[in-house]
């Protein structure tokens, strides 16, 4: 009896087991399934999202073929390869040197300039499309073709400007930006119409002169200061000379007026001198002929003259008899006859 019960408890507990097993074994399977295809699913998302980043365009080609062109940054969809590809286009500014080049002036003088040109894929799907094209989304080539670019448009905008023009000491002569303007303009024309590529600046990074333009150069700069130095040579003698003209003009202007001025002094003395001799010889007349008498010996003796004279004549005659003696002659004259 107690065997019997022991053989059934086994066989129960077996047939547990059993029963167990394959439950557990199902949800594992399930589980298994479950992380696979949540992975396929990541895996397919994965490969129909694209991400645009910040200064890049995104084009997505379908056998070969750009069909859509994603230029603002964010999250994209597209089929999964290979139906559909990327391919990433860089639009950030980029920066290329002509390299030295040998161009002539306007005068016919040589110069060696370099130049650089900062350039970029506009971030549009029609130039990003045409870049992709010409280029097959190779910078370099790009380069390589404005390189050969700026070098004829230096050959040709150099022979529109004279070497005073690009070389000079004076700065307010220097017309190189106007040379980088036409250029940038003519380049720019260019590589948008056949790179799709546009122009930002183009400027002159270096310039120098070949030896026989430099001693032209030099030459003209001489020839340029000693046409100055003429030029304020005469302008000084040309000044020295109107001063000189003016002062002696002046000088001649003011002899005149002294002349004019003291002949009319003279004239007023000789006047007063009159009225004075006048009142003289009607206060006096015997005082007034001694007195003209010492005038006409001041005016003719000198200091060292000698003179030997009668006296009883005039005008030494009055210095022996006196100032009174004629008057007395005339009175004593006139006195027989009353």
């Amino acid at each position: 009896m107690a065997h019997h019960h022991h053989h059934g408890h086994a066989h129960g507990h077996h047939h547990d087991e059993a029963g167990a097993k394959p439950a557990r074994s199902w949800i594992a399977r399930h589980y298994r399934l479950g992380i696979a295809a949540v992975i396929v699913l990541v895996l397919a998302l994965s490969a129909c999202l694209v991400t645009v980043e910040p200064g890049q365009a995104v084009v997505i080609t379908r056998i070969g073929n750009p069909v859509r062109v994603l230029v603002s940054p964010g999250l994209a969809f597209k089929w999964p390869a290979p139906i559909e590809n990327v391919i990433r286009v860089d639009l950030r500014l980029r920066t290329t040197s002509s390299g030295l080049q040998d161009v002539g002036t306007r005068d016919g003088l040589r110069i060696i300039v370099q130049a650089y040109v900062a350039w970029q894929v506009p971030g549009d799907a029609e130039h990003v499309r045409q870049f992709l094209r010409a280029v097959r989304n190779q910078p370099d080539i790009a380069a390589e073709q404005l390189r050969s670019f700026v070098g004829s448009s230096l050959e040709i905008d150099a022979s529109s400007f004279d070497l005073d023009s690009l070389v000079n000491t004076h700065p307010d002569r220097i017309r190189l930006d106007q040379f980088e303007d036409r250029l940038r303009a003519r380049i720019d024309k260019q590589a948008l119409a056949v790179y799709g590529i546009t122009v930002r600046q183009v400027g002159i990074e270096r310039l120098t002169l070949p030896n026989e333009t430099l001693y032209a150069t030099i030459e003209r700069m001489k020839a340029e200061r000693d046409t100055v130095a003429a030029q304020r040579s005469a302008e000084g003698q040309r000044e020295a000379a109107d001063i000189t003209s003016h002062a002696e003009r002046d000088s001649r202007i003011e002899v005149a007026q002294a002349k004019a001025d003291a002949a009319d002094i003279e004239a007023k003395a000789r006047v007063q001198a009159a009225t004075i001799y006048k009142q003289a010889y009607d206060a006096d007349p015997s005082l007034y002929d001694m007195l003209r008498s010492f005038d006409t010996l001041d005016a003719t003796l000198g200091a060292n003259t000698r003179l030997i004279l009668r006296t009883d004549a005039a005008p030494f005659r009055v210095l022996v008899d006196g100032p009174g003696k004629r008057a007395a002659d005339s009175h004593g004259a006139e006195t027989p006859r009353r």
